[in-house]
C-alpha cells in the first residue's frame, strides 16, 4: 500500500493514522518532493476512474492565480499538476492496482 502524503494536511494525517491503526504496511511518499510521473498518475487516475480535473484542489492559490476559469485537456491537467504538486488532491492510498481518495479518511478501508 502506498500513500501519496502531505503531513502538514488534516485529512492525509488522519487517513494515515486509519492505515497504521489497521496494521497495515504502507509506503509513505511525500508527493510534493517526491513528483509523480506523467505516467504515474495517468495510471492513478485510472484506478480512481476520475479525470485529472476531478482531484485538483481548486482551493491553492496556484490554482487560482493561474488555472481558475479554464478549460484543459486531461494532459494538461496532469501537467500541471506535475509543475504543480499542490494541485493533486490528497491524500491517494493505491494497493494492488485500485485506488481511493482519503477524503473522507474512512475511503481508505474499502483497501484494507
Amino acid at each position: 500500500m502506498i500513500i501519496w502524503h502531505n503531513n502538514r494536511c488534516s485529512k492525509s494525517r488522519q487517513t494515515l493514522g486509519i492505515i497504521e491503526d489497521k496494521k497495515a504496511e504502507v509506503e509513505i511518499r511525500n508527493y510534493l518532493e517526491d513528483v509523480p510521473s506523467k505516467k504515474e498518475l495517468k495510471e492513478v487516475l485510472a484506478q480512481l476512474g476520475l479525470e485529472a480535473n476531478q482531484i485538483i484542489r481548486k482551493g491553492e492559490a496556484v490554482y487560482k492565480e493561474k488555472y481558475k476559469g479554464k478549460e484543459l485537456t486531461n494532459d494538461q491537467w496532469i501537467d500541471a499538476m506535475i509543475e504543480n504538486p499542490k494541485l493533486i488532491e490528497r491524500p491517494i492510498v493505491i494497493k494492488d492496482g485500485k485506488a481511493v481518495l482519503g477524503r473522507p479518511p474512512e475511503n481508505v478501508l474499502e483497501l484494507l
